[in-house]
């Protein structure tokens, strides 16, 4: 640990340069500091501060500018969180629909709700599960040949898919299908609806297999979307403004337009449980992010699935502010999927306004 004096002096370095984005010169931390020492002493220790690799000097003459070990150590050391206030309260309430179970739905409005109070780039992902079932599954006919099929998860996502028939629709065949909703699929895991499953059923049911083979083919594949979790960013033109980002603007919005590394991102925190994980600079293990802090929070559904919410922004942003509001917009999108998913699986004879 850094003598007390020395940690006073790196926070109100760091804290001075997250206010005005200009380096900092001991004339100003005399002014800042409540401790009686002269001007040499500050210079003295900020020498000795910039020796361990916590400030720099951008230039001669210039004061200094906290390194990516700097903000690391102000962060797991010396912040003090900002206190919410009931007005920071409604506001971030404001910006999601509690009333709202619809996780994509949701995750939508608090992405929005991120890009708003952060001004930085947010990113989402809806719940993920591996011991995820299936709900429920209608068939809504449209046409004389067409069907919408929707399949709802125990994590609450919902997925539909419209499916070509290759024969009439008709009554009898809605029958057959719903009761193999309810006997072969309802329940069942999402991990366990595979080609092998999907065949072996088709093969069972003999006469029949003709007129259910289009509609499970679309089962199968409405499983196989909504076992995976979705990823969105939001606010990406956000970053244009800040002058941390004139060297590398280009690959940076490149990296962000790609699905893959995102994830990566999103999914390489220390375990998969609820929680808040600040990753600074090179922390986040991808070369584009190097002047970049991301800020990724996880919310759970119960003792179940889990998903994240996060922000990608300069390394020079206000963390005592954003991580306490980040943290509070977790626990609203995990308080109000958990209660709405916990709920009993819907009975078979409910009807589709009630099931949906």
């Amino acid at each position: 640990m850094l003598p007390t004096r020395r940690q006073q002096i790196l926070a109100a370095i760091v804290e001075q340069y997250i206010e005005t984005g200009e380096p900092v010169g001991s004339k100003a931390l005399l002014s800042k500091l409540d401790i009686n020492v002269s001007s040499a002493t500050i210079r003295n220790d900020m020498a000795a501060l910039t020796a361990q690799g916590l400030i720099y000097q951008p230039h001669t003459s210039a004061g200094r500018i906290p390194t990516q070990s700097g903000y690391r150590y102000y962060v797991d050391h010396l912040m003090k969180m900002e206190e919410l206030e009931e007005t920071d309260r409604r506001r971030i309430e404001a910006g999601v629909d509690e009333r709202s179970g619809d996780p994509e739905a949701l995750l939508t409005k608090a992405g929005e709700a991120l890009v708003n109070f952060t001004n930085f780039a947010a990113l989402s992902t809806t719940p993920s599960d591996e011991h995820a079932f299936i709900k429920n599954i209608e068939m809504v006919p449209v046409s004389p040949k067409v069907a919408m099929v929707v399949l709802l998860t125990s994590t609450g996502i919902l997925k539909s898919k419209p499916c070509r028939m290759d024969v009439t629709l008709t009554p009898d065949i809605k029958q057959t299908f719903d009761q193999l909703v309810e006997e072969q699929f309802r329940g069942t895991p999402l991990a366990d609806i595979n080609t092998v499953k999907i065949q072996t059923l088709a093969a069972s049911l003999g006469a029949k297999a003709l007129s259910m083979s289009s509609l499970l083919a679309t089962v199968s594949d409405l499983a196989e979307m909504a076992s995976q979790a979705d990823i969105r960013l939001e606010g990406k033109s956000n970053l244009l403004g800040y002058k941390e980002y004139s060297d590398n603007l280009p690959s940076l919005l490149k990296f962000l337009g790609d699905e893959e590394p995102l994830s990566m991102l999103v999914s390489s925190g220390e375990g998969s449980g609820p929680g808040i994980e600040v990753r600074i600079g090179s922390e986040n293990r991808f070369s584009e992010l190097s002047n970049s802090t991301t800020i990724i929070s996880r919310y759970q559904i119960g003792d179940g699935a889990t998903g994240a919410i996060g922000i990608i922004g300069p390394t020079r942003m206000n963390y005592s502010k954003l991580i306490p509001r980040i943290q509070y917009l977790t626990d609203i999108i995990s308080k109000v999927l958990s209660e709405v998913y916990e709920e009993d699986t819907p009975t078979h004879e409910q009807t589709d306004e009630e099931t949906y």
